[in-house]
């Protein structure tokens, strides 16, 4: 177990090297693009809970506009609590 912490941690310090203005950015951008007429990430959502989202494409599609939320989610997260420890 203690090389799959130092992967974590690992994999965490990556996250936190990201600028969190450019990070910001490409989740929000991501998360509504395209603008017109639905955005990806709403459309597949949608499908994901109707049980439609079956083909490559569209799990791929859920994925790229997913992945930098949870990554900005991530970051602010680890924000948080660096600021709370050092209280």
């Amino acid at each position: 177990m203690p090389e799959n912490k130092g992967f974590q941690e690992g994999a965490m310090r990556w996250i936190d090297r990201i600028p969190m203005l450019w990070l910001a950015g490409i989740a929000v951008y991501l998360a509504g693009a395209p603008f017109v007429p639905e955005p990806h990430l709403v459309e597949k959502w949608r499908m994901l809970l109707q049980g439609s989202l079956s083909k490559p494409i569209d799990i791929f599609d859920l994925l790229l506009h997913t992945v930098p939320m949870v990554v900005l989610a991530i970051r602010l997260w680890r924000d948080a609590q660096r600021r709370r420890d050092k209280r």
